[in-house]
């Protein structure tokens, strides 16, 4: 006869905020184009490449940025989760595996959370209307130090506001809020961010 088990489970204490986020360095935009993951992809499968593409500025600019279905600009829920994650690092007493499962992002359908500036949301036109301002040309190293050049798009004002989910049990709402200020300064979002060697993506807690 199998032995009852006495095992009490409390129902999961899920409580949820709003936060808004203000960025304190530009955000870098680098979004894979399906083009890119394809030449990967063909290079994996040994593939016979083409000659070099005509390079286009502009659309590999625009093509940078991430958009949501109703072609705002916006960014990944889950990387705004996984700075949390990573800023584990820089605090005592828990674990990146805790606050993997206390703590979430909301995003929409997509996982994805508008980017705004100067408060106002972005469209996919004002991306291209911008260009002037927002296009940026980097050049980078690849493969075995080869050099290339890069555009990519870059917000220097820049705001998210979202709902995070997390379990009470574990962390406090202001225990939540600090991690997210200390991901913000530790980690930032995009490329070139501070977890990364570089000084941008760079957030803190937005006031108003």
């Amino acid at each position: 006869m199998q032995k009852e088990l006495k095992v009490q489970i409390p129902a999961p204490n899920i409580q949820m905020m709003k936060v808004r986020i203000k960025g304190t360095a530009p955000l870098i935009f680098h979004k894979w184009t399906e083009k890119a993951k394809k030449q990967i992809l063909d290079k994996q499968l040994k593939k016979a490449q083409r000659g070099h593409d005509i390079r286009k500025p502009e659309e590999e600019y625009v093509d940078s940025f991430y958009y949501d279905s109703e072609d705002r600009v916006a960014f990944p829920a889950l990387s705004i989760k996984l700075a949390m994650v990573n800023a584990v690092r820089n605090v005592e007493g828990t674990t990146m595996t805790l606050i993997k499962g206390a703590v979430f992002v909301v995003g929409d359908k997509d996982g994805f959370i508008p980017v705004l500036n100067g408060g106002k949301e972005i469209t996919r036109k004002e991306v291209i209307k911008n260009k002037d301002k927002w296009l940026r040309e980097d050049m980078v190293r690849v493969g075995m130090g080869s050099a290339d050049l890069r555009f990519r798009g870059q917000l220097a004002e820049w705001e998210m506001e979202f709902i995070m989910k997390f379990n009470g049990d574990i962390l406090s709402p202001e225990q939540v809020m600090n991690l997210l200020q200390i991901a913000g300064f530790a980690c930032g979002l995009g490329e070139w961010r501070t977890e990364r060697n570089g000084n941008f993506g760079s957030f803190e807690i937005a006031t108003k």
